[in-house]
């Protein structure tokens, strides 16, 4: 079979110049290299917010645990249902225990009791008399009849000084007087007479009243220089010895009376009004812790301005000597007893700005109450406003408790 020319015709070509080629679909886009995939940057942002709520709730639970152990409570309460033990502990509770239920507290149930009401303050044992011997002449101890702690009689010669001088003065001023005395009976004799004037006897008579009264005044000097007792009572101790030579007003012992004894004390101003004379006071002896009565005899009529006390002086017989003078001693003042008064302990008294209040329990709650106290003493206070017999007044758990709190009364 012959073959025919055939022309194959060339391929169509479009021309650039005058109509544009049909648009493709443009090929897929390929990834960047250098970028990462976005699915890769959104599990990486959970991750972290993962983490950090994770921290925040270890925080919370850690630190912050008062909302888990509410919610807790929440669970416990639901779970025990109405009236439960669990929702009365939680609901009741919550004020006196911190949700732990009624704090228990100890109370004292008030009464009547009997109370003497009395002043104590601090005193001082005074001597009955006392006084210091001295010298009042200069010049040598000739005779010293001291002895010391013991006692003397009233009058007695406790020493004397060397009065040689004194004696001589004395001596001379007598003769004196003599020559004086006999001018002046010469003198009368001439003025009967006429042979002198009034004027001239008064000179004479002078004279012998003025020697007169010089030896008094000597006489006078000479005493001082035998020193006496000037009342009965125990001296004191001594440094001088025959031979001293002693000044005026040089101390040589003490004189005291110590039978019986003043006890000197002060009591405050507001109960100077019930201070009388003739009240009988308890002394209490720091030393020997005995105790003896005294009864009251002088009191000053003016409270000290700067303490604001009434001076009080008391006497004890002392007849065995068993206080002595300077010892510190306590008095009690008694000034009635009532058999209705209402006291509480110490503990249970709160002082305030505006005054004292107690605590007191009524219906397992606290209520507190404003008193006026009066009397107090290291353990009990007396109470005269503000409470009956049969309150109930907290003596325990005063600092953990607030009004309305619920309290158990321990038995």
């Amino acid at each position: 079979m012959p073959l025919e020319n055939t022309t194959v015709a060339s391929p169509k070509t479009w021309e650039t110049t005058s109509t544009p080629a049909p648009s493709a679909a443009p090929p897929p886009a390929q990834p960047d290299p250098e970028t990462p995939p976005s699915k890769g940057r959104g599990w990486l942002g959970w991750l972290i917010a993962a983490l950090l709520i994770g921290a925040l709730v270890f925080v919370k639970m850690k630190y912050f645990p008062s909302n888990a152990a509410g919610d807790k409570k929440g669970g416990d309460k639901g779970a025990a249902g109405k009236g439960g033990p669990a929702a009365d502990g939680a609901g009741k509770g919550g004020k006196g225990g911190g949700g732990g239920g009624p704090l228990p507290v100890q109370v004292y149930v008030v009464k009547a009791t009997n109370l003497t009401d009395e002043v104590a303050a601090t005193g001082s044992v005074l001597p009955e008399e006392s006084v210091v011997i001295k010298s009042e002449l200069s010049g040598k101890i000739t005779s010293l009849n001291i002895k010391e702690g013991q006692s003397v009689s009233k009058g007695q010669l406790l020493f004397s000084i060397n009065a040689d001088e004194a004696q001589a003065a004395i001596r001379k001023q007598e003769y004196n007087i003599k020559l004086f005395r006999d001018q002046e009976r010469r003198q009368r004799i001439l003025l009967d007479k006429e042979y002198i004037s009034a004027q001239e006897y008064e000179q004479s008579n002078n004279q012998l009243l003025t020697a007169q009264a010089d030896l008094q005044a000597l006489r006078a000097t000479l005493s001082k220089a035998y020193v006496r007792a000037p009342f009965a009572g125990v001296l004191g101790l001594t440094t001088a010895t025959v031979g001293t030579y002693v000044s005026p007003g040089a101390e040589i012992t003490t004189l005291s009376r110590v039978k019986p004894v003043k006890i000197d004390f002060a009591v405050p101003g507001r109960f100077a009004t019930n201070v009388k004379v003739g009240d009988v006071v308890s002394v209490l002896d720091e030393a020997t812790s005995k105790k003896y009565d005294a009864k009251v005899y002088a009191i000053d009529p003016q409270i000290d301005p700067v303490s604001r006390t009434q001076p009080v002086r008391a006497r004890y017989a002392n007849a065995n000597n068993e206080l002595r003078p300077g010892a510190f001693v306590r008095v009690n003042l008694q000034l009635g007893e009532t058999t209705s008064a209402l006291q509480v302990p110490t503990e249970s008294v709160i002082p305030e700005a505006s005054g004292y209040s107690v605590y007191t329990v009524k219906r397992n709650k606290m209520v507190p109450k404003k008193v006026k106290i009066g009397i107090r003493s290291d353990k009990v206070i007396q109470i005269t406003d503000g409470l009956a017999v049969g309150d109930s007044v907290l003596r325990t758990g005063i600092l953990q408790v607030k009004p309305g709190d619920r309290v158990k009364v321990a038995k």
